[in-house]
């Protein structure tokens, strides 16, 4: 594994050299770099790293321009060090694997870097693009509501009262948290893309699930998941298997 620490201050950057080094000493630090303007400059000319380490306050500003000034994606994850806790939420919007605070505790930072190991385990191009995709909310606002036609009328419906979303003879309909059904005129790729992966996940090609809708889940053949919604006990709902591992990521998210 090779790591990249973005830390104003060497002693701060030394001792997490050390605490890396004794949980495995063949991970291989490529650079230190103290500040927004030399990282971006890294990150431009070299390979990215199996994950990076970041403080948040640099001395010519807040870590998170990084990425709006690195002009590829930045697909390394990320476990961010820092004495702030206010960060946490923006953090974990850029693909954050862990948010520790300072000063860092070992066996801390080794549960994070066991978590890396866990995303670093997907054999998949796809698998991992759709791992970034669903973590990766930067800088992108979701709709927070939909305006639809409703018999000769429009009807706005809120997307917190979202139950789920289902495909039916080629139809999309919102499930509404009050048990009505509404024909929606996107299809399911276009609503992942305009819904918070957070709390929307599509389980296979029929469903979009909110996170709320879930009851229980079931172990299913081949490798597979049968789940039970809250409100709906009778729709069978079955995650495809190749849909298994991004659906573990997104429910420990």
């Amino acid at each position: 594994m090779n790591y990249l620490i973005i830390e104003d201050e060497q002693y701060n950057a030394e001792r997490l050299k050390g605490i890396v080094e004794k949980y495995d000493h063949t991970i291989n630090c490529l650079a230190t770099l103290p500040s927004i303007q030399e990282s971006v400059e890294w990150l431009k000319a070299n390979p990215h790293p199996d994950v990076i380490f970041m403080d948040i306050r640099l001395a010519d500003g807040l870590s998170f321009e990084i990425y709006t000034q690195v002009n590829v994606n930045i697909q390394s994850p990320v476990i961010f060090t820092t004495a702030y806790d206010e960060y946490a939420l923006q953090a974990f919007k850029v693909y954050g694997a862990a948010y520790l605070l300072k000063p860092i505790v070992p066996e801390e930072l080794e549960e994070a870097l066991e978590k890396v190991n866990e995303y670093r385990s997907l054999t998949s191009t796809e698998d991992v693009n759709s791992i970034l995709t669903m973590l990766r909310t930067q800088h992108k606002q979701y709709k927070t509501r939909f305006l639809l036609h409703y018999r000769e009328n429009y009807k706005v419906i809120a997307v917190k009262d979202i139950d789920y979303i289902f495909l039916e003879h080629k139809v999309v309909y919102f499930k509404l948290l009050d048990g009505s059904s509404i024909v929606v005129p996107y299809n399911l790729e276009e609503l992942e893309d305009q819904l918070d992966p957070q709390f929307f996940f599509r389980v296979n090609r029929q469903f979009i699930l909110h996170l709320n809708s879930i009851e229980s889940i079931h172990k299913y053949f081949n490798e597979k998941a049968k789940i039970i919604l809250k409100r709906d006990r009778e729709k069978e709902v079955i995650v495809s298997r190749i849909k298994m591992r991004q659906f573990k990521l997104w429910l420990d998210w």
